[in-house]
């Protein structure tokens, strides 16, 4: 039988099941709820708690990688009152980026989440090409998207909402304005029970406003607009906070960019992929072949060139990545070869078997 405490965070059978031999072993299940500089706040069946992550976390990604918020831990005692998190359990879905600058590593932002809502602001800060990002690092989560436009009450152009509808295909559009309460209860019908929702997006989108308004209290501090309209930085770390509705919400910093770390782009992008299903020839590279769907639908308007642009760019960034990822994992292979054969050697010197 589920503990009801865990099981109002998220836990599951199948979390149950997978957690049964560090159970054994002495250890507790928690669910990452913040976290910091000085480490993690992690919440169990005996509350929250300050907890670090073994070095090993760091080094292999064999015991789950370092922790995200979101994520369901073993952890144990440490001194000081502390815990120390063993090992990271299977995610079901995470939400990643790559990490800055030419470094090919990933950066999980939150994992196990249910639902994620993509939110932009109608204001002037509005970016449908950075909507496509967001739509292609969500369907690569496993989670479901949903795209929230805030700030429907400084909204000037409401051609915004088609342009996001345009590349939002088979997702949920909202509208919503935080000031005048306009659309937040479809936001708020979409929340279950133990299930997560996770908001993402650009700084001063107003994510920690909306996580109140849908709280009902304040629970984020928020910040006054800039003098060019926009919303301020409020939100320093990712945090998990439970409604009184039992709904289980994550707020997340503003990001300044949102690098893809891996995806589809076909699955964010499916009215070009069937466009690109209709040329001619299968290995089409959509320049000069004679059949080009592709082509054709840009002559005639049919396609947007600037989707079109968004589309191949995305897929370049992705080729990069993976080409880096290759060079990253060879590097890494030829480390671990060595560091054994180092072993190896120690051990024949002191006549052990390696």
């Amino acid at each position: 039988m589920l503990d009801r405490t865990l099981a109002a965070l998220g836990w599951t059978d199948e979390l149950e099941a997978a957690f049964t031999t560090y159970a054994e072993r002495g250890f507790e299940p928690a669910r990452v709820v913040a976290e910091h500089r000085g480490g993690y706040y992690v919440r169990g069946v005996r509350g929250d708690v300050l907890a670090h992550a073994r070095g090993k976390l760091r080094d292999d990604e064999l015991w789950g990688g370092m922790p995200a918020v979101g994520d369901w831990v073993a952890i144990v005692d440490a001194p000081g009152g502390h815990a120390a998190i063993e090992t990271v359990l299977p995610r079901r879905t995470k939400f990643s980026r790559k990490t800055p600058w030419l470094r090919a590593e990933e950066h999980i932002l939150v994992a196990n989440v249910d639902t994620v809502f993509l939110v932009t602001g109608l204001d002037e800060d509005f970016n449908v090409r950075r909507l496509e990002r967001y739509l292609l690092a969500a369907w690569d989560s496993g989670a479901d998207p949903v795209v929230v436009l805030t700030k429907l009450d400084l909204c000037e152009d409401l051609r915004k909402l088609d342009e996001a509808e345009a590349v939002a295909i088979g997702v949920p559009v909202l509208a919503v304005s935080s000031v005048t309460g306009h659309g937040v209860d479809e936001v708020r019908a979409l929340l279950r029970p133990a299930r997560t929702f996770a908001l993402l997006g650009s700084s001063g989108a107003g994510k920690s406003t909306l996580v109140n308004r849908l709280a009902g209290r304040t629970l984020m501090p928020t910040g006054d607009l800039r003098r060019d309209g926009r919303g301020r930085h409020t939100t320093r770390h990712r945090q998990l906070l439970v409604l009184r509705d039992g709904s289980i919400l994550v707020d997340t910093p503003g990001l300044r960019e949102l690098q893809v770390w891996e995806g589809d782009v076909d699955a964010a992008f499916t009215d070009v992929a069937e466009l690109a299903s209709q040329c001619r020839f299968s290995d089409c590279a959509h320049h000069t072949e004679p059949g080009c769907a592709i082509r054709e639908a840009l002559e005639s308007g049919t396609l947007d060139p600037a989707r079109w642009a968004s589309y191949q760019k995305l897929e370049r960034e992705l080729r990069r990545v993976e080409l880096r990822r290759g060079s990253l994992e060879h590097r890494e292979l030829k480390r671990r070869w060595r560091a054994r054969a180092r072993e190896t050697r120690r051990a024949r010197r002191y006549g052990a078997k390696p």
